[in-house]
C-alpha cells in the first residue's frame, strides 16, 4: 500500500498540474479577448503640444558641477479611449506619453513625459486639454533641445490578475521641433 506521504505527494502533484492548466487557459483566453476588442489598434489624439525650456543649474534637474542645463516640460492635450484594454483579467494599465528623438551621433533616445494607472474601466477614456507634463526632461548630453525633432507617442502595459504584462501603443503620434520661444 501507499503510504500518507505518497498519496499526499500524489494529490499535490495533480493540483499543481490543473492549476498551471488553469493559468495557461485564463491567458490564453484573455490575450484572445484583447485581439478579438482590437485593443492592438486603438486610436489617439495627441494635440496641441507646447514646449517649455528652462534652464536649471540644480543636480535634481540633470546640473553637473553648477553648470546650467536645459529642462523642457510641455502642455498637451490627449483624446483616447483605452476601454478595450479592459476584460476580466485586467487588474490595471499603465498609460505613459513618450517622445523619440536623436540625440548627437544619430542615437536615438525616448523620454517619458507623463504617465497615469488607471484601475477601472469607468475611467479609461481620457480627455485631457492643456495638461502640463509631469516629468522635467533634460538631454543626458551637453545638448539642447532646440531644433531637435521630438515624436510623442502614447503607450499601455496591461498589467492582469493572472498571466504576462502585455505592452502595446496606440495608433496616432505627434511630432513637433523645439524652438526656444516659451520660457517658464
Amino acid at each position: 500500500m501507499f503510504s500518507f506521504v505518497q498519496r499526499f505527494q500524489n494529490v499535490s502533484n495533480q493540483a499543481f498540474s490543473l492549476g498551471i492548466v488553469i493559468v495557461v487557459f485564463i491567458m490564453a483566453s484573455s490575450y484572445y479577448q484583447l485581439i478579438n476588442n482590437k485593443a492592438f489598434s486603438i486610436p489617439s489624439n495627441i494635440d496641441n503640444v507646447k514646449t517649455l525650456i528652462n534652464v536649471r543649474t540644480s543636480r535634481y534637474f540633470g546640473s553637473q558641477r553648477g553648470k546650467a542645463k536645459e529642462n523642457i516640460k510641455i502642455k498637451f492635450d490627449l483624446n483616447t479611449d483605452l476601454t478595450p484594454l479592459f476584460n476580466w483579467n485586467t487588474k490595471q494599465i499603465f498609460v505613459y506619453l513618450t517622445a523619440e528623438y536623436n540625440s548627437s551621433d544619430k542615437i536615438a533616445s525616448e523620454v517619458t513625459f507623463w504617465d497615469k494607472i488607471i484601475e477601472k474601466k469607468e475611467n479609461a477614456v481620457i480627455n485631457v486639454n492643456d495638461l502640463r507634463s509631469k516629468y522635467s526632461i533634460w538631454d543626458i548630453e551637453d545638448g539642447k533641445f532646440e531644433n531637435k525633432d521630438l515624436v510623442f507617442k502614447l503607450h499601455w502595459n496591461i498589467q492582469p490578475w493572472v498571466g504576462l504584462l502585455t505592452y502595446g501603443e496606440t495608433i496616432g503620434n505627434y511630432s513637433l521641433t523645439v524652438e526656444n520661444k516659451e520660457k517658464v
